[in-house]
């Protein structure tokens, strides 16, 4: 895409990654960092030298599918022009990312668990609106990333939660309770939860 408005994902992510690969983390109530407040992260990359994830949680005010196509010149939605699109972080905010059910792999598509997938290539935008897409996808521009060693120390500190992601978390479960619902599953009130804030 000209001006690098949608670009191609780095290979980097096809490397070893660590456990964290396919976690879910879900912020701390005192995260101290208004862009990650309440927020869950879909983790897709995490080695010793770099980590990068996608908010899930945080559609877009006044942006749709429909509109993003338009902005990429794609042409009109065929379908799934109302559906959201999401702030995947502040991180590269030009950069589009498309987590997605496995049912519809590309080639340069990333395997992110057994279920989801991740492909940054704007071929999948294509294929989403001509109907033959993923059955289940979250549109997203831009990640969270995180340096050397930093996400670890977040972790070390409570910053974050983490559980396994599973495709009802990441696609069903419902946007604005999707926080609390994390906190449900691991069995833990946010109102009681203690941690050092941090930052990503």
């Amino acid at each position: 895409m000209p001006g690098g408005w949608w670009e191609e994902e780095d290979d980097d992510t096809a490397g070893q990654m660590t456990s964290l690969q396919g976690q879910l983390l879900v912020a701390s109530p005192n995260i101290g960092d208004e862009r990650f407040e309440k927020t869950v992260i879909l983790m897709c990359h995490h080695d010793p030298e770099s980590a990068m994830g996608l908010v899930i949680n945080r559609p877009a005010n006044s942006l749709n599918l429909g509109d993003l196509y338009e902005k990429l010149d794609i042409g009109a939605a065929r379908f799934c022009a109302a559906d959201p699109v999401h702030i995947g972080g502040p991180v590269d905010g030009n950069r589009g990312f498309v987590l997605h059910s496995q049912d519809h792999m590309l080639p340069e598509s990333l395997s992110i668990t057994h279920e989801i997938g991740l492909t940054a290539s704007i071929d999948i935008l294509r294929d989403i609106t001509e109907g033959v897409g993923p059955m289940q996808s979250i549109v997203s521009l831009g990640c969270a990333g995180w340096s050397a060693g930093q996400l670890d120390q977040e972790m070390a500190e409570n910053v974050w939660l983490n559980l396994p992601a599973s495709a009802d978390l990441v696609f069903d479960q419902d946007r604005e309770t999707l926080w609390q619902h994390s906190f449900s599953t691991l069995g833990i009130d946010p109102g009681f939860f203690a941690g050092s804030a941090g930052r990503a």
